[in-house]
């Protein structure tokens, strides 16, 4: 044991080997052998355990689906704090990319018991299984349905539960360029699907997609909420496809940091009427 310890020292430091090593020991399960020899190879911690924490939730994660990070639970919090849906005023949310179902499945905990309807989109199959199994697994009280789906598909909105149009739109979708995604660490490449990290050569490929599906008529509620996820360096980037999209009417857009001070999130609300004239982005 001593031996697998200094291994796992010498791959992620001393402190991370020793933190690490007390998770599996918490976890209470008997092959704790086999666990540090999997994590000497390579493989997250999240895998090994079977579950991470995001916010208050116990969420499971199992390869490929991709591991919840903690920028993207920042502002899923912060998210929850901008709006107020109740059993009076109820929300429907559509979230794009939804992988583990994390982002959906916090703001229908946080949020009031009968305030939201939520619908996930996965074109992985193993994304929309783990987010099934999230959504029986957590104490949510309002209603979360993974849906197996395309953006790209002309016929996507047609087939969801609910239907539009969305009060909330959520998204962390792939935005790694594809030259970036070679140098990520083996960790990474080797255990996560590759589809839930790649944004096409420049990383912004699903943001068009995005973008342009919201542009269609009666998506957007009238001053929806907008919620992007984005690489450190593509907020703008970002900002400019929502602003040259036709037909997508935004107010203000605002950028959101993480807790390392990164640029992380595109936030937007949709004009006030769905005829309007565009709206400038500030």
């Amino acid at each position: 044991m001593e031996n697998r310890l200094a291994k796992l020292a010498l791959a992620i430091g001393r402190e991370c080997a020793q933190q690490e090593f007390r998770w599996m020991k918490h976890s209470q399960r008997p092959n704790l052998s086999e666990m540090l020899d999997r994590r000497i190879a390579g493989e997250p911690l999240q895998y090994i355990l079977g579950t991470t924490p995001f916010g208050p939730l116990d969420l499971l994660t199992r390869p490929p689906t991709l591991i919840p990070r903690p920028e993207t639970e920042d502002w899923t919090l912060r998210l929850a704090r901008s709006r107020t849906p109740s059993p009076t005023r109820p929300i429907r949310l559509l979230d794009l990319g939804t992988g583990s179902g994390c982002i959906p499945l916090l703001l229908c905990h946080l949020w009031p018991p009968e305030s939201v309807r939520a619908v996930g989109v996965d074109i992985s199959p193993d994304a929309i299984r783990l987010a099934t199994d999230n959504s029986t697994r957590s104490p949510i009280r309002n209603t979360f349905t993974p849906h197996l789906g395309d953006l790209h598909d002309p016929g996507l909105l047609h087939r969801l539960d609910p239907q539009p149009p969305f009060d909330v739109i959520t998204a962390n979708p792939p935005y790694i360029p594809l030259d970036q995604y070679h140098a990520l660490p083996s960790s990474v490449k080797d255990y996560e699907d590759p589809r839930a990290l790649i944004g096409d050569t420049d990383g912004l490929a699903f943001y068009r997609a995005i973008a342009v599906l919201l542009a269609r008529k009666g998506v957007l509620a009238p001053r929806a909420t907008i919620a992007l996820e984005v690489g450190h360096d593509q907020a703008h980037a970002v900002t400019c496809i929502l602003r040259h999209t036709p037909g997508l009417q935004l107010g203000p857009v605002e950028i959101w940091k993480d807790p390392w001070d990164k640029d992380r999130v595109v936030f937007a609300r949709g004009a006030s009427c769905a005829t309007g004239g565009r709206i400038n982005i500030t």
